[in-house]
């Protein structure tokens, strides 16, 4: 229902979630040597990787601890917040053109 009504209201912006992007290299090895992924599954690999190896802290679940392999998506930060790992997988990603 939700994403109906952004399709709805923005569908550009959904577009840039969506659409498939060609990975640097960097990003191929993450995503499992695929060529091509849109952002919106890039980020919930990400997400699933943290999950499955239990990356987040256990005294504050809004920090994560990244291992080697989320650290080349994450700019090799050793520790991110969860509110900045959106940002963070976005600037991995071309900007969309608004025409």
């Amino acid at each position: 229902m939700v994403l109906r009504r952004a399709v709805a209201e923005s569908p550009k912006k959904i577009a840039g979630l969506v659409d498939l992007v060609n990975l640097p290299t960097a990003l191929r090895e993450f995503a499992g040597g695929r060529s091509q992924m849109s952002h919106l599954s890039f980020f919930l690999r990400v997400w699933s990787h943290i999950k499955a190896h239990n990356l987040q802290d256990p005294t504050n679940k809004n920090i994560v601890n990244c291992d080697e392999k989320l650290k080349t998506v994450l700019l090799g930060r050793s520790k991110v917040q969860l509110f900045e790992l959106p940002m963070i997988v976005k600037l991995h990603f071309p900007k969309v053109s608004k025409s």
